[in-house]
Formats: structure tokens, sequence, C-alpha cells
């Protein structure tokens, strides 16, 4: 069949797109064109527009736009080609003629539909007359009401190998056999597959009966599934169709959800206590055809397991099948029920609106995921916890979308760290002593020992200071990049680095990040980087020794940005030009350590005495006070200098 864009255009133009939409949804003339509240999204004020001159609908809420085929296809869930053949009826335009063969497998399939609505017929007669009696009996201990029967084509099979294959006897054997109805044996008569079962059909998107699913009624019958489906047919393929999709599409599409549970009977159950927008895979496991087309209905659906270890394993198939296929702006929302209990017990012991509460409480899909791999496995040992954090990465690896598997790697990594690297009590504060300095020459030439520095009273009762403030905050980023450039510093100034007050550049855990990495760098190397370069010249050696630092600063910024971590870059220093980082002067790092760890200390002390001084005015309190203004203002004098001072040409 060849469908030219001449013809299709000619559809378009003979079809009335406003009365097209009419049929299902109010629209009301505005001018020239046509409104209404648009069928894709929940709105309460009409943003969906309708032109017939031009021929297509446009929402400016939600942004959905397409024309009469675009139509059929997204809102009534047909696929092309049955969305054209539909609107060539509502045309009055033949079909351009197909060729031979696919005139005859649509009739094959024309007569297969004409089967097993038959068929349905004939289990529906079954469950209304003296032969139904247990199956209406136990619909009856299920509670569902006369309507959801009948909305929903109850019936039941007899306990014969013979009688559906006596009743449709007109169609043949052949036929029956390929709508899956009979089950065909070498050397043996076909016969009946559905027996003394309650009968559920199973419909394509356009509303026709295409399969078939049957639950047993006795359980003392142990040698038959309890649920029994229809094989696949040339109308039936189990991994692409969800049973009641073409039910429960229009009402999702209205409130925006939809509800994937395990079987159709959970399906009745939601249905009868008014939660109509949902629907069930057939045997399988959610597979990805199936979750591509409950994302042309909803952009997030909500997949509801039985809390159970079966329905634990289902979730896990299902996200690890959805991983790949994730796009921008569609996703899963996942509903784990109580143990041991299926959507029908919930209802039945708390109520519809309990049932409500769980569906709209459902987790997202990457909250899921860590769940699930977390509890997957123990995590005793270091041993286990590499294992999660192996799982959680190959898991992200599968996702096709490079944003999307950047955004999930990140998140997964910062929860695999707060749960591997805990943060860690720190010790009390105690003051250590740097090493020596010599002091400096003052302004007028002279040699000035060095500074004083904190009264010792003061250092025992000192502890870690919250935050970093924003004057030091560029002098810790220098610090920082220091570190990173030259990680053999880490280990010499771990004590006073384990004491640096927190900021934004360190919340992640950057500082225990570099020390922890350092340690296991050390351990992994053993004796290793304790070779002498003695065959060397000083150049020589010194090349080396750059060589080495450029090598092991690569390689911490791997462990770290493995941790998940974000590094301070050139923007955090504020254009100040703090040139030990460039020189990779090691006094100059014991400078701005020593001042990142000093200053917030004054500052605190310097608090302390101006609120006693205020209670309890003392010569030696006001003195106290007054020294360490001066402290303040020499350390800050030093910070001034570590800013401006620029590396000797």
């Amino acid at each position: 069949m060849s469908l030219t864009p001449q013809w299709l255009d000619e559809l378009r133009s003979r079809v009335s797109l406003s009365q097209l939409i009419g049929r299902t949804v109010r629209v009301q003339k505005a001018g020239r064109e046509f409104k209404a509240c648009c069928p894709f999204h929940n709105e309460k004020s009409p943003s969906f527009t309708i032109n017939d001159d031009k021929g297509f609908y446009h929402c400016f809420g939600c942004g959905a736009h397409g024309d009469a085929i675009r139509w059929m296809t997204d809102h009534q869930g047909l696929g092309f080609m049955d969305a054209v053949k539909d609107l060539a009826v509502l045309a009055g335009m033949d079909m351009p003629a197909p060729d031979p063969r696919a005139a005859q497998r649509a009739e094959a399939a024309k007569t297969l539909h004409d089967t097993t609505a038959a068929a349905q017929d004939f289990f529906a007669r079954n469950l209304a007359g003296d032969a139904g009696g247990a199956a209406r009996a136990y619909l009856a201990t299920r509670g569902f009401p006369a309507a959801i029967i009948a909305e929903f084509g109850f019936g039941f099979a007899p306990d014969s190998r013979g009688a559906l294959k006596s009743a449709l006897a007109s169609f043949g054997d052949a036929q029956l056999v390929e709508a899956g109805l009979l089950i065909a044996v070498e050397e043996r008569e076909p016969y009946d597959r559905f027996r003394g079962r309650l009968m559920l059909p199973i419909h394509d998107a356009r509303g026709r009966v295409i399969a078939f699913g049957g639950r047993i009624l006795t359980s003392e019958k142990t040698d038959a599934p309890k649920y029994l489906n229809s094989p696949d047919t040339p109308l039936f393929d189990k991994g692409r169709t969800l049973y009641n999709l073409h039910r429960a599409a229009p009402p999702a599409r209205k409130s925006g959800r939809m509800v994937v549970v395990e079987g159709y009977m959970d399906v009745v159950a939601l249905a009868a206590a008014g939660i109509v927008e949902a629907v069930a895979p057939l045997g399988t496991a959610l597979t990805e055809d199936q979750i591509e087309r409950l994302w042309q209905v909803v952009p997030c659906p909500v997949l509801c397991f039985d809390g159970d270890a079966a329905g634990q394993r289902a979730a896990r198939r299902a996200i690890m099948r959805a991983l790949p296929l994730l796009k921008p702006g569609h996703s899963l929302s996942i509903v784990t029920l109580p143990a041991g209990m299926d959507p029908d017990d919930v209802i039945r012991r708390d109520g519809p609106p309990a049932m409500e509460a769980l569906l709209q409480g459902g987790a997202s899909l990457i909250e899921t995921l860590w769940q699930v791999e977390r509890d997957s496995a123990p995590l005793a040992t270091p041993e286990d916890k590499a294992g999660l954090k192996a799982r959680l990465i190959d898991a992200t690896e599968t996702i096709g979308n490079s944003d999307i598997r950047a955004l999930y790697r990140r998140d997964l990594l910062d929860r695999f760290g707060a749960l591997a690297y805990p943060a860690r009590e720190r010790p009390p504060f105690q003051r250590q002593a740097m090493p020596p300095r010599g002091g400096r020459k003052g302004k007028d030439g002279r040699w000035q020992p060095p500074e004083q520095p904190l009264a010792p009273e003061y250092l025992t009762q000192m502890r870690k200071v919250g935050q970093i403030d924003q004057t030091l905050r560029p002098l810790l980023a220098a610090a920082l990049l220091g570190l990173i450039a030259d990680p053999r510093l880490i280990a010499r100034h771990a004590e006073h680095l384990a004491q640096i007050g927190d900021s934004d550049l360190t919340a992640g855990g950057l500082i225990e990040g570099l020390l922890e990495s350092i340690t296991e760098s050390i351990t992994e190397s053993g004796d290793s980087g304790d070779s002498q370069a003695s065959d060397h010249d000083a150049s020589a050696a010194a090349a080396d020794d750059e060589r080495t630092r450029a090598l092991e600063s690569a390689k911490l910024v791997t462990r770290l940005q493995q941790r998940g971590l974000v590094l301070p870059g050139p923007d955090d220093l504020a254009g100040m030009p703090y040139d030990f980082i460039a020189r990779g002067d090691p006094v100059g790092m014991i400078d701005a350590i020593e001042l990142l760890v000093e200053y917030p200390l004054v500052e605190l002390a310097l608090a302390q005495a101006n609120a006693h001084t205020q209670h309890d005015l003392t010569e030696q309190s006001f003195a106290e006070q007054q020294r360490l203004v001066q402290r303040r203002l020499a350390l800050r004098a030093r910070l001034g200098q570590m800013g401006r001072a620029r590396a000797a040409l």
C-alpha cells in the first residue's frame, strides 16, 4: 500500500479537525478558531486551540501540536495505519489499493478478529448460564460490582476439551489454533486451550479482542498454572501489549497518571475502587516496548509492585530495562506495597484512600535504583561496598542520554560516598607548633622576629570554627589548588587540614577526600616512592620531581572525581595572584594553612573577649581584647600580602 503525500493531504483537508476532536473533547468557538481545555494535561482554563483552516491543533500550556493523524495516534492510541484507515472512513475516501500479499494478511487478521470476538461471546454466555455458577461465586468473593464485571467482559470457559471447538466449529480447527484458542498436538485432535477458568478478554488499542487470560477457580488443582494467557498470535504479542490500555489511556491523559500493576485482576480491583488509569503486562516482566507505549500516554507512569521478593525482583527488572530508554522529561515512579499484599488486599483492608496515598507517594526511579542495589547484598566489608559502587556505575553506564547518565552517576556516587565515607567526628583542636619561620624585614629594613601566636590559655578551648567567610575563601581555594598540584604536601599538613573550618568549597567532603585519597595512594604505592635518583644531576632530578608531581596530581584528581567531589577552579581565587601555587612553595603553603586555621580562631576569641568586657571590664580583660585586635590586624596584613605577592621573575 502506497500512501503518497498528495493522498494524505487530501485526507487531512476532508476531515474537520474541530469536529474530530469534538467527538471526545468539549470545544468552543473562539473567532475563527476553536478552544478547549487541553486533553493532554490538566488545566482549568483553555489553552488548547484548533484551527480548521490550517488543519492543526496546538496547546500553549504543554506544547502538544499536530494534525488529524497525530490526534488519532497520540490521543486515541492508534497506530499510524489504523489512524489513516479510520480517518479515511470518516472522510469517505478509499484507501489506496494494497499489494496482494498485504491484502491477504489484512483479510486473515480480520478473520482472526471475528474468531476472537466469537470466542468472547461464547465465554460471556457460559458465565451467565448454568455452567458458570462456580465462576460467579468466585467473582462474588472478590466483591466486584456487576457494572465492573460487564465492563471488563468476564466470561467462563467450561471444563471440557471440546466445548469451544464445537461452539466455533464454523471457523475451522486451523483458524482456532491460529487464534490461540485450541492446542494442536501431533497425531491428536486439537483441543480447547482454556478449560474450567474464569476468562477475561484482552484488547488492542482500538478495543478489539485479540487474546484471553484465564484464572483457575479451584485451588485443589495444582497440576495447572493459576493464570493462563493466550500464546503469541498474528493479533497478539504479549511483549508489546498492555492489558486495559484502551480503557485506561483517555482518563490517564486527563489525570496525568498511569498505574502499572502486576496482573489483570489487580487492574480490575483498582477500577472497582475508582482508580481507572491502570494497566498490566501479560505474563512477562515489563518490556522496553511497553515502557515506550506508556510514555506515549504520560511522561512518568507509576509502577506498583507487590511487597514480596518476587515484586522486588520485578521492580529491579523494570528499572534496568528503563535505564537505557530514559530521555528528558520521561521517567518512572515506583510504589512498593506492604509485604505480602497486592492492590486488592490494600483496598479491602484500608480502603481506596489508602491505595491513593500509596500511589501518590511513589519513589523516583533513581531513589529506587539506589535502594535496590544498596539492599541487594551485605555491606559489611570494604569489598562489599566496592561491589555496590561497581553495580551503581554499571547501571548508570547503560543510560543512553549523556546528560541523564552524568546526573545519575553524580547523584548515586554522592549517596555512595555518604554511605562508605561517613563524616568523622574531629577531635578537639590542639594547636601544634609550625616549623619555625625566621621572621621578615620590616619597612625600615630591620629584621623583625616572628609574630606572637595566640595566648596559650585560649588554645585549649578552641574548636573547629563554623564557616570560612568570604575574606578567607580565595585563600582556601588557593591552598586546595596547591595541595592538588603537589599531593605530597597533604600528608605533611594533615593535622592542620583537619582543623580548617567549613566552606562551600569543602561542603562535599573535599578535605576528607584529600586526606583519604593520599592515604590510599601511600598504601597502594608501598615503598616504590623511596627510590633515589643518585645517577641524575640536579637539573635531571628537578625534572623528575616535576614529572612526579604532575603524575601524582593527575591520579589525585581522578580519585576525587570518582568520589563525585567538585574541585575549586581559578574563578574561586577571585583574581588574587597567590604565587605559592605556581612556585610550589612549601613555606607559602604553611603560611596559607596556618592563616586559614588561626584567623577564624582569633575572630572567635575576639568575639568572646568583647562579650566578656561588656559585663566585666578589667584592666586585664581590656589588655587581652586589645592584643586580639592587634593580632587580627596582623593576620589581615599577612592575608593582604599573600594576595598581592607575585612570583619573582
